[in-house]
């Protein structure tokens, strides 16, 4: 079982906790990147899976007193019940993910496949989610974003590769949607402004926050 002071850290579920109840709290003390990859099974767009990558203060915190062989490195039974906590926290807060098919919100059913790595020295959580209901690849305004409302956690695309397709069919493309960018690809600017034309300024919903705009031509 972990410590009571590792429970409390666990990760980020106890923090955003915190930040909702302080909404005055306008800056960011944990830092995470992410990768999302859509998931297709032939012609529907099934869910995402996650790798979310923790700054190097919040995983020396949260991976204190788990070494308990003290070997330098946690494996999966080290990290079993710190994955526990978590999972279940973050169930409270939608596992900060929210898919929408133009203003509509999509629903995703219980994560799956969830496991915590520590590797070359960073923590990192793997997990999928996949949508109650499977959405057919041509459907137009399709989106999904990460983010924390309260902004007490700050999730940021990985630099490169950060948005993968997989087994999606052809002609399908993902774009980052970055509406505080000064310099927006033009590509993801047309794509965003198309989506907003047509289902409205909620299509997108996310405020100033990224997010993965999935498409695809002639399908």
């Amino acid at each position: 079982m972990l410590g009571t002071k590792s429970t409390l850290f666990s990760l980020f579920t106890a923090l955003a906790a915190l930040a909702i109840a302080t909404p005055v709290v306008a800056h960011p003390h944990v830092w995470v990147t992410y990768e999302m990859t859509v998931d297709y099974d032939k012609d529907v767009v099934t869910g995402v899976d996650h790798i979310w990558s923790f700054d190097d203060a919040y995983s020396v915190m949260a991976l204190e007193g788990l070494d308990t062989n003290n070997d330098g490195n946690y494996d999966e039974k080290e990290l079993a019940e710190l994955l526990k906590v978590n999972m279940e926290g973050l169930k409270e807060f939608n596992y900060f993910t929210v898919a929408k098919l133009g203003a509509d919100k999509l629903t995703f059913k219980p994560p799956t496949n969830e496991r915590l790595e520590y590797k070359n020295k960073v923590l990192s959580l793997h997990f999928r989610l996949t949508l109650e209901k499977p959405v057919p690849a041509k459907a137009e305004g399709l989106t999904f974003a990460v983010f924390d409302p309260s902004f007490f956690i700050a999730f940021e695309p990985e630099k490169t590769d950060s948005v993968k397709l997989a087994s999606a069919p052809a002609g399908c493309s993902a774009t980052m949607i970055d509406p505080d960018a000064e310099k927006q690809d033009e590509q993801a600017k047309k794509l965003g402004d198309a989506i907003v034309q047509q289902f409205g300024g909620d299509a997108l919903g996310f405020g100033s926050y990224k997010t993965v705009a999935v498409s695809c031509k002639g399908s």
